[in-house]
């Protein structure tokens, strides 16, 4: 049992100086990390600190019992993940400001471990979309402007497993045509906001109805533009805007494709090409290292995510029993 102390000796938070360690908490995290990480780590601290208020406790710098309590509260109706990232969120604003962050005590850190134990750490993520999926899905677009773009962007996206705003991000000098297929080059990405780039091969295949080069080929000469985005909006007449899509587009194109292909979309999110990738190439046997050449994972526990996901039938034990 932890015990919190005198909850009567905590000092109200000064306002003004939340509201500056907010600022220089959004621009710290805006140079450091994707923009939907910005918007997340805002949020929380913004939430952080109305709670401590609320409950005339200091948010700058807070009481390791303060964020104890906010976080034994926050665990009875979110997800782990989401919680975590408060955590993460919190720790930042204080070290911004100067201060030791709470995070790091004890008492925190054991509730955070009683609320994994608890709750469980395993994430609920959508489908991974596989290869017999997306070539049915690619399959009945229709030979419209919209068909081929759509086509073009999840064929893309699928074997170059990117992330959405990769894809978005693309420019057309970004692609490089060879003999052997498409080079693609990806100056700037989630774990890449230096800026240094990467370079994805993607190569033909096999099939001419769903080769990603192919139908990569084939929306840029429909295009007829030689540089800006590759993906761009196209209203309802069929008019072809000059404006990129947004990473958001990704998942409404994929579900809107494979709601008509008559697939369950609700599973589905614009994440589900690049797992998709990750966990058909896992259960053709593809090694780790080769997975990670192509999707820019840093991060070995991530990939095996989906790695164990399209392992479970390769080398299986219980397939070799007889049974």
């Amino acid at each position: 049992m932890i015990e919190y102390g005198a909850m009567s000796e905590l000092q109200l938070p000064d306002a003004g100086k939340v509201r500056v360690v907010a600022e220089r908490l959004r621009e710290y995290v805006s140079r450091s990390k994707a923009p939907n990480t910005v918007r997340a780590y805002a949020a929380d601290w913004r939430d952080f600190s109305v709670w401590s208020e609320q409950h005339g406790w200091a948010a700058l710098p807070a009481r390791p019992e303060t964020v104890a309590l906010y976080l034994t509260e926050l665990a009875d109706t979110m997800r782990v993940s989401t919680v975590t990232r408060r955590v993460s969120a919190i720790s930042q604003a204080h070290r911004l400001a100067g201060f030791d962050p709470p995070t790091a005590d004890t008492r925190v850190k054991t509730v955070m471990s009683g609320i994994r134990r608890v709750k469980g750490t395993a994430q609920r993520g959508k489908r991974p979309l596989l290869t017999a999926d997306l070539r049915s899905i690619v399959q009945q677009l229709p030979s419209t402007l919209i068909g081929m773009r759509d086509r073009a962007l999840l064929l893309l996206g699928f074997a170059g497993a990117f992330r959405r705003s990769e894809l978005v991000g693309l420019d057309i000098g970004d692609l490089e045509f060879g003999r052997e297929g498409l080079k693609a080059t990806v100056l700037r990405s989630k774990t890449d906001q230096e800026g240094q780039g990467r370079r994805v091969g993607i190569p033909y295949g096999s099939h001419a109805g769903t080769c990603p080069v192919r139908a990569v080929e084939g929306w840029l000469t429909a295009l007829g533009a030689v540089s800006g985005p590759v993906f761009r909006r196209i209203d309802r007449h069929g008019h072809i805007g000059t404006g990129r899509l947004t990473d958001r587009a990704v998942a409404l194109i994929l579900k809107r494709s494979a709601a008509a292909a008559g697939f369950t979309a609700d599973n589905l999110s614009g994440h589900s090409l690049r797992a998709g990738l990750a966990t058909a190439a896992a259960a053709a046997g593809v090694s780790e290292r080769a997975i990670m050449a192509q999707t820019g994972h840093r991060s070995l526990t991530t990939v095996r995510k989906y790695i164990r996901e399209g392992s479970l039938f390769l080398e299986n034990a219980a397939a070799k029993v007889g049974l």
